[in-house]
């Protein structure tokens, strides 16, 4: 095996392909533990194909191929969890609050288009804070947002709403 590192290092693709065939298994099931699901495991693969290849001459230990491999792997794998935690899938979040057909389906309708009129980091605020109960904090390193900015743009952004609350008279005043 360190042969075939060593033959990899010096830009023998056969060899690379070789040795990451091997691990290609091993790698799947520590990305799938972090991504937890078929399709963002499979690209975690990938990503460290791709990465291992191109830094291949970094490894300075031919015989912890597979510990390099294991660790660009949880790398990856995070760094996706990471960005799929900013995302704010925004249309999922509107059905659960837009609720079963028990409920006021009219009210319903009004909250989703007053978040609609929000700005999408005011939305991102408002539906990570009270639809996903994440802290300020959190939500501050999700959105790469200083703590105060993330504060205001709350107090803002229920401001709106508010405003809009009861200029479409919702609340029967």
């Amino acid at each position: 095996m360190t042969r075939l590192v060593k033959k990899a290092q010096k830009g023998n693709d056969k060899a690379f392909l070789k040795l990451f065939q091997q691990y290609e298994e091993d790698i799947y099931r520590m990305a799938y533990v972090y991504v937890k699901n078929k399709d963002d495991a499979l690209d975690v693969v990938q990503e460290v194909a791709y990465q291992s290849f191109k830094k291949i001459d970094t490894l300075k230990k031919p015989e912890y191929f597979k510990t390099w491999l294991i660790k660009i792997a949880i790398n990856c794998a995070t760094n996706l969890v990471r960005v799929n935690n900013k995302v704010v899938l925004l249309k999922q979040e509107y059905d659960e609050f837009i609720g079963t057909e028990d409920e006021d389906i009219p009210l319903s309708i009004t909250l989703q288009e007053l978040i609609n009129t929000l700005e999408e980091d005011e939305k991102s605020i408002v539906l990570l804070r009270f639809y996903h109960h994440h802290t300020f904090k959190e939500i501050s390193e999700l959105l790469e947002m200083p703590l105060g900015t993330t504060k205001t743009v709350l107090y803002r952004s229920l401001n709106k709403l508010r405003k809009g609350f009861k200029e479409g008279d919702i609340c029967g005043q």
